[in-house]
């Protein structure tokens, strides 16, 4: 399976269903619910929706560098970014949806305004990372969904679109791809059949097999290998490095 190229208005309208999926979760939060722990270590899930919203306003940032072709970073710089996610954590439920909503209505609405020829304007991400602008959307869309998994409310990887699932598979893998930090390893989906080679060496001894969902929930971080088969039996699921 090869990495999908981005389109801005297909992600972008992607978004768009995505946050109300969102919303819906995050409206059934109870107030000790929202203060209670995330699937993210030290936050709350008050913490994500924070940074969610937060996050919305940093690709806007990315779309108007685009646009206007001024360099607009996503943050002032990583304290900041830190400290306006805290400041919004522990607001009220109301409070959180309102700022999702306002958020993702300014993100929307900077999509529409970008001319087409700007999708290929070059931007740099937090990480100090370069990507076309067209990337944005997707990037957005990689948010919602997989903190959406974060907030531990009743929405797993195996409720995630299995058209996203497969995407942000073989998006992370390729981002493992040839990596010197990890033992070689070939994944395996057991639904498409698709396979990738994990690590520097050569071929892989070990085999890690299993449904999509279980795979990106392991190779994203966001599960032990829960609904995974290792072969040679009895080995251990090798380490992998955080997502970057």
């Amino acid at each position: 399976m090869t990495v999908q190229r981005p389109d801005p208005e297909r992600d972008a309208a992607e978004v768009a269903r995505a946050t109300e999926e969102l919303l819906d979760s995050a409206a059934k939060l109870s107030a000790q619910e929202l203060a209670g722990p995330s699937l993210l270590p030290g936050w709350t899930r008050g913490h994500v929706l924070s940074h969610l919203a937060r996050n919305a306003d940093a690709l806007v940032n990315l779309l108007t560098w685009a646009r206007t072709g001024q360099e607009t970073p996503m943050y002032a710089d990583a304290a900041t970014r830190d400290r306006d996610i805290e400041a919004g954590a522990a607001r009220t439920g109301e409070e959180h949806l309102a700022d999702l909503r306002d958020s993702a209505g300014r993100f929307a609405a900077a999509v529409a305004d970008l001319p087409p020829a700007a999708w290929a304007a070059q931007v740099a991400m937090r990480s100090g990372r370069v990507i076309a602008a067209a990337e944005i959307p997707w990037r957005r869309l990689t948010e919602v969904r997989l903190h959406h998994v974060d907030l531990d409310a009743g929405h797993g990887t195996a409720d995630l679109p299995a058209d996203f699932t497969d995407r942000e598979l073989a998006w992370v893998v390729d981002g493992l791809a040839a990596h010197e930090g990890i033992a070689p390893v070939r994944l395996r989906d057991t639904g498409s059949g698709a396979a990738w080679d994990l690590g520097a060496a050569g071929e892989p001894e070990l085999t890690v097999a299993g449904p999509a969902h279980a795979l990106l929930a392991w190779v994203s971080g966001r599960g032990p290998g829960d609904g995974l088969d290792v072969s040679p039996a009895g080995h251990p699921l090798p380490a992998l490095p955080p997502l970057g």
